[in-house]
């Protein structure tokens, strides 16, 4: 059986179960993959993730993190690579991201902890009121938690802070 086609779809614990010297390629582009080494993520997150994800998690184009990918690995070819989904960059920002925050996460401590933040959030969400809004934190750009989030019928809007970190706010659907 041949190694799948390593496209923006493709989730990282797949590419990492077909490749895995693939870790430390990921890790040589962008740092924040170091997370990759923690088991529990690696276990959760990594499951759901896919390349687009980190690549805005990294910072990065997914087109570009897919050539990256392909070229360290000894694959080529850049055919039936999307441009990706465009980051939060240039959305205008919501007027509930003004409101009253009802509880903040620190998603870089509960990392730092081998925890997922998505089970945190998940919990505190279900203990609020439709509308309240929950603001998470975090080291890096939380893709696949903000996509979950949406996917759930969550509003949420992301922004990078001055110094690189991310604000992410989610108001409960």
């Amino acid at each position: 059986m041949s190694a799948p086609v390593i496209g923006p779809e493709t989730r990282v614990a797949d590419l990492l179960d077909a490749h895995p010297e693939a870790e430390d390629v990921l890790i040589g582009i962008a740092p924040q993959f170091k997370a990759l080494k923690n088991p529990l993520l690696r276990r959760t997150v990594a499951k759901v993730a896919t390349l687009e994800q980190a690549a805005r998690v990294a910072g990065m184009q997914p087109r570009e993190l897919v050539l990256a990918l392909r070229s360290e690995l000894g694959l080529g070819g850049d055919s039936n690579i999307g441009d990706g989904v465009v980051d939060e960059e240039g959305v205008e920002e919501p007027a509930w991201v003004a409101s009253d925050e009802v509880a903040t996460i620190d998603g870089g401590a509960l990392l730092d902890a081998g925890e997922t933040p998505i089970k945190t959030v998940s919990a505190t969400l279900a203990e609020k009121e439709s509308g309240d809004v929950v603001v998470v934190t975090a080291p890096f750009q939380p893709a696949p938690l903000i996509d979950g989030l949406r996917s759930k019928g969550h509003h949420v809007f992301a922004r990078e802070q001055t110094d690189g970190s991310w604000k992410v706010w989610i108001q409960k659907g």
